[in-house]
């Protein structure tokens, strides 16, 4: 006779839910210490660009595409990160006719990585506009 659990379900049940709870924190610190080891410093040079930067923008592909071909490079910072990610400073002038850009907080958050690419704007830019 199995004893039943304090979730209710047999003990197998609640067994197999602390195994996949345990394999995706597993799976997430896998990808944590893969970023880490990978990166060779990435992290620190995304947060120092974000230390220079008064706004933020997430941009589709299209955009950083149009940004690419007139001839800028996006930072190395982002490249380096897994999935790479296209990040720019640009004057705000031409931030205001960029198409589509959404105004995301200045930090490492879930808004500024799952984008595809970011459009950054100096505190210097900002400070000129007064």
């Amino acid at each position: 006779m199995s004893t039943p659990s304090t979730s209710g379900g047999p003990p197998t049940a609640v067994l197999q839910r602390r195994l996949r709870a345990a394999m995706a924190r597993l799976l997430v610190r896998r990808w944590e210490l893969r970023q880490r080891h990978a990166a060779k410093g990435a992290w620190d040079r995304l947060r120092r660009a974000l230390c220079d930067a008064a706004l933020a923008y997430a941009a589709p592909a299209e955009v950083a595409d149009e940004i690419e071909a007139e001839g800028l490079a996006p930072l190395p910072a982002g490249l380096a990160l897994e999935p790479p990610r296209r990040i720019f400073f640009l004057p705000r002038a031409r931030v205001a006719r960029l198409p589509r850009l959404r105004p995301v907080p200045v930090r490492l958050s879930a808004q500024l990585l799952s984008a595809p690419a970011v459009v950054l704007v100096s505190f210097d830019e900002v400070a000129a506009d007064g």
